[in-house]
């Protein structure tokens, strides 16, 4: 892939990866205020296996170790939100 291609792709991985970030630390900051940490410290850890099996392991390189941070912020943020719902529903908010 030619370099200046490469530096569009990162950019535009890193803008995404930064989307997805704010939406994890809402959802994070919400489940910290109804007391619950542990569950969602483990759903967090999410996009480092993603982004290395991307990235190393099927060997994509920069593009894909950034794409594998986007995709498990995106799924992580998803289920954070889901399990923030869940528990809210219960508590009553």
């Amino acid at each position: 892939m030619a370099p200046d291609i490469v530096g569009v792709a990162l950019l535009a991985m890193a803008a995404l990866f930064n989307l997805m970030d704010g939406m994890q630390v809402v959802a994070l900051g919400l489940l910290r205020g109804v007391q619950d940490t542990g569950v969602p410290m483990i759903l967090a850890a999410i996009r480092l296996p993603v982004g290395a099996t991307l990235g190393f392991a099927l060997g994509w390189g920069a593009i894909g170790v950034w794409l594998g941070l986007v995709v498990g912020l995106t799924s992580a943020a998803a289920l954070l939100m889901l399990r923030y719902w869940g528990r809210s529903a219960r508590l009553g908010l």
